[in-house]
């Protein structure tokens, strides 16, 4: 690799800026939004930037025609992204649904603020967890991921884009109030080192093309409109050319195909932080803006001879199951700060109560520490959680 080629530049960068200068670098050259706080920025700065790059934005009316754009575009073949926030986000739901239907890429970024309804637009929440795996209709899986800081603003956005394009499917990115408007100085790489996953086009006469094989090797061929390849898009339940279909046989194929393409990449797709857990008789499980007053919270303990430890997804879906058996199933307790009534305990009691015998169980807590009052959980109250518990 050339010298030049390894140089970082070094910049203060906000974190919307950041989402949207990732997601730039891995290739988005079609953008639709509508402006909402807190995710204002990001369309702004595509505004700005992607017109100078060749590249297409545009303002749509409301967050069901962003939603529906973006899914179009990508079907005539751009890389494409929206950003929005609580409301716009749930506005966007069946729009997704369709989009991980047709098996068309393309990323939601939702920087998260309190809700429901129009909430505490200016406050952050973490309160969209759980509707960013179910908030549609169906069995459709759900590709999230969730950073903690500017510099992973940057590195996820570009990783959100790449799974999409590798996994056919909507990809959502989740960040928050608080994390989208920090500045943090971080080191930008050099755009011809970054690994930019791009669909791969079929080579194949159009009449052998089928648009949802049984069972695709990824990144799979994909043709887009208007490339001489035949295959129709619906959200009914489609053959492997996509025309609608009623044959139980035929649906159970494209639903399985749904759903293996992320159970059978999970290794690909999860990623996670492990600090200190080493000989950690506690855990905290933390994501996002939280897991750094929970990082501080376990260096505060050490310092008084607590043996803590944080285990922190950046994957919050798929849920990193294997990840907390390794990790988590020995410990004395669990401690899960959240900003929301407990989203991810729900998750964690999930995984273990079913490694945890019953006996087991007596002795062991998975205890939430919960915040929805739009202030941030702070290192100290981690604190006393872990001196109450140790």
């Amino acid at each position: 690799m050339a010298k030049n080629e390894t140089k970082t530049k070094s910049v203060l960068m906000q974190g919307n800026e950041a989402i949207a200068r990732g997601a730039l670098a891995a290739g988005v050259n079609f953008f639709a939004g509508y402006p909402i706080t807190p995710s204002t920025e990001i369309a702004e700065i595509c505004s700005v930037e992607m017109p100078k790059m060749g590249r297409k934005f545009i303002q749509m009316e409301d967050e069901i025609s962003s939603m529906a754009a973006i899914v179009g575009a990508s079907l005539a073949g751009a890389k494409s992204m929206t950003a929005t926030s609580g409301p716009g986000f749930s506005l966007m739901a069946e729009g997704m649904g369709y989009a991980k239907m047709v098996e068309a890429p393309c990323v939601v970024v939702n920087v998260m603020r309190g809700g429901p309804s129009t909430g505490l637009p200016t406050k952050p929440s973490q309160a969209d967890i759980m509707q960013a795996r179910w908030g549609t209709h169906g069995d459709a899986p759900s590709i999230t991921l969730y950073p903690n800081s500017v510099m992973e603003s940057y590195e996820l956005a570009i990783r959100a884009v790449n799974l999409a394009e590798k996994y056919r499917t909507c990809v959502t990115l989740l960040s928050d109030e608080v994390l989208g408007h920090m500045r943090e100085r971080i080191e930008i790489p050099n755009l011809k080192t970054i690994k930019v996953v791009d669909r791969v086009k079929p080579t194949i006469p159009p009449e052998w093309y089928k648009h949802y094989p049984e069972n695709p090797k990824y990144p799979m061929p994909l043709a887009s409109f208007g490339e001489g390849y035949r295959f129709h898009v619906t959200g009914l339940a489609h053959d492997a050319k996509g025309f609608p279909t009623n044959k139980a046989s035929e649906t159970a194929v494209m639903m399985e195909r749904l759903r293996n393409k992320i159970r059978h990449n999970i290794d690909d797709i999860i990623q996670i932080e492990s600090f200190m857990m080493e000989d950690a008789k506690i855990a905290i499980f933390a994501a996002g803006i939280t897991s750094r007053a929970a990082k501080e919270a376990v260096l505060m303990a050490r310092k008084k001879g607590i043996r803590v430890g944080m285990l922190r997804p950046l994957t919050i879906w798929p849920f990193p199951d294997e990840a907390i058996k390794k990790y988590l199933c020995d410990k004395k307790a669990i401690i899960v700060p959240e900003l929301n009534e407990g989203q991810l305990s729900k998750a964690m009691k999930r995984v273990m109560g079913a490694i945890w015998s019953y006996e087991l169980r007596k002795s062991k807590n998975i205890i939430g520490l919960n915040k929805n009052n739009g202030e941030l959980i702070n290192p100290e109250e981690i604190l006393k959680v872990i001196k109450e518990v140790k």
